[in-house]
């Protein structure tokens, strides 16, 4: 900067010199002095080494030489993944159980002053309550009793941490690993309980599909025998209506006739026949008569009398055909 101002035609006394220096030292002092909070973080300032305010998100100036930041704390939840502890369950399992704790600081001052070395603090009291409840457990217990542990883990984990200004939002046991001996057992005993589940389940698959074709020969049984009935019902139903049009059509028949009769017997009366006439239909009905397969006629007066007269007008009609063929010759 002095070549610049040298260069420039400035004149460049001791005490242009210092005061150029006094003012470059003022823009660094200042430039130091001022900054700047990101989101999701706070600043713990502190004076003469005691605790002077929490810088929030934003612009902050502090006093130089006099003031510093102590702590950046991040305040975005955390997760932190322990490794493996030893515990013993309430039956005398030793296993090894590794286990996620989720938190998030909510009082940056407690943070800051409330425990020395926050992670490690949570990592031995997490390994501490873990032993405690599953040392109220046994083994079978532990296993199925995931929730349970999560639950019971994350309360005392709040309640210890919340002086410290961390708030436990969830605890998870990552993995539980008993020993080789008895993981070799249960993978036995969850074999044979596979195994006797898939027998069930054959079993109830053939129970089900004899149930199911027994069900089936039975609706077809049902099935057919309905068929058959309706069948029946229905020759059934044919047979009488075909008896009962043809005792319609004899009926009818016999009403034809004797509607013929009657209406014969209505135009002979308003015909107002002879004796002749009733005489020569006598003797049609009584030739009719006579050509049955009957050994014995009775011949009633009236039709005597008539053959009689007939009998003569046949003789009287061959005389005069002789008469007149003996003429002719």
């Amino acid at each position: 900067m002095l070549s610049f101002l040298e260069s420039s035609g400035v004149d460049l006394s001791p005490t242009t010199v210092v005061i150029v220096i006094a003012v470059v030292l003022l823009i660094l002092l200042a430039v130091t002095c001022i900054r700047v909070v990101p989101q999701a973080h706070a600043y713990i300032l502190e004076r003469f080494g005691g605790y002077q305010a929490t810088w929030g998100v934003g612009i902050h100036l502090r006093a130089p030489f006099i003031d510093r930041i102590a702590l950046d704390v991040l305040l975005k939840e955390q997760v932190v993944d322990f490794p493996p502890q030893p515990v013993i369950t309430k039956d005398n399992v030793t296993m090894q159980i590794d286990t996620v704790v989720y938190f998030q600081i909510t009082d940056p001052k407690l943070y800051a002053y409330g425990v020395q070395n926050p992670m490690m603090a949570i990592e031995n009291l997490t390994a501490t309550t873990l032993r405690n409840i599953i040392g109220d457990l046994e083994l079978d217990e532990t296993l199925t009793s995931r929730e349970l542990i999560n639950g019971k883990m994350r309360q005392l984990l709040d309640e210890a941490t919340d002086p410290w200004g961390i708030k436990v939002n969830r605890v998870e046991l990552k993995n539980i690993m008993p020993p080789a001996a008895i993981r070799d057992a249960m993978e036995k005993q969850m074999k044979a309980e596979r195994e006797r589940r898939e027998s069930i389940l054959i079993a109830e698959g053939e129970k089900k599909s004899t149930i199911l074709v027994a069900e089936g020969k039975k609706q077809s049984a049902i099935l057919e025998a309905e068929a058959e009935k309706a069948a029946a019902i229905l020759r059934a139903e044919a047979k009488k209506e075909a008896t009962i049009r043809e005792a319609e059509g004899q009926a009818e028949a016999i009403l034809r006739v004797q509607q013929a009769n009657a209406d014969g017997l209505k135009f002979l009366n308003e015909a107002a026949p002879t004796d002749s006439v009733l005489r020569l239909k006598s003797l049609e009905a009584f030739a009719k008569a006579a050509d049955g397969k009957s050994t014995k006629i009775i011949i009633p007066s009236e039709i005597q009398g008539l053959a009689g007269l007939a009998t003569g007008v046949v003789e009287a009609a061959g005389i005069k055909n002789n008469a007149s063929d003996g003429s002719a010759e």
